[in-house]
């Protein structure tokens, strides 16, 4: 099992504005652990995370693929998140190249079917629409949670631009929970992309009364 990223560089105050590292993150890191050997042996060029907060997702697919050839792209809209990728890129010996933007807007066109793994941890909280507007515009925190109806509004916009980012043989890992229809995800992306997907890790949680399990996070 290889460890968790180093992230004692960071402190409370910087977790006050930016998401620190939870059960979604670490189930994340679960399914590329378990994709380590495909992963390595497909010799990514490009990857690419969307919303990168603290630097620990990628800082992980670092370890994973060793030294390499790899560019490792960054974005997250929240300054502080930025700040703390790269700090972490250092802490952990892999170099990360940070860009603060919306999704991916700025690399759409140059990177057209060029990217081999593109990792998303989504704002996927249902709330109203404007509060997950509000905090967008706001560049905080709350951005990496807030996600609008049915926790979807920020992962929409992104979606069309998937099958234009990825390279032939690229992989796409997206959190979802249940409330984000995730069959309907799968659905939208095979008949509107030709993309085809399979949940590759799943979390369980003890329901708070009986012993009755339920999925909550799912990544696919």
């Amino acid at each position: 099992m290889l460890p968790t990223p180093d992230l004692s560089h960071l402190r409370a105050e910087d977790y006050n504005h930016v998401y620190e590292p939870a059960e979604d993150t670490f189930i994340l890191l679960d399914a590329l652990e378990q994709d380590a050997e495909q992963l390595k042996s497909s010799k990514p060029r490009i990857a690419l995370e969307i919303g990168s907060g603290s630097g620990c997702v990628s800082c992980f697919l670092g370890s994973i693929l060793g030294p390499s050839e790899t560019l490792y792209l960054c974005t997250d809209i929240n300054p502080h998140a930025c700040k703390c990728s790269i700090a972490s890129g250092r802490q952990n010996k892999v170099p990360l190249e940070v860009l603060r933007t919306s999704l991916a807007h700025p690399l759409i066109g140059r990177l057209h079917n060029s990217v081999d793994i593109i990792l998303f941890n989504p704002p996927y909280v249902p709330t109203l629409y404007d509060e997950a507007l509000g905090a967008q515009e706001n560049t905080d925190v709350e951005g990496s949670w807030a996600g609008g109806q049915d926790g979807m509004a920020i992962t929409d916009q992104f979606l069309p631009h998937i099958a234009d980012l990825l390279s032939p043989h690229g992989r796409f890992y997206l959190v979802a929970i249940a409330q984000n229809n995730v069959s309907d995800i799968q659905r939208r992306m095979q008949e509107n992309h030709a993309l085809r997907s399979r949940p590759s890790a799943t979390r369980w949680r003890r329901a708070p009364v009986g012993d009755t399990l339920y999925k909550d996070f799912m990544i696919l």
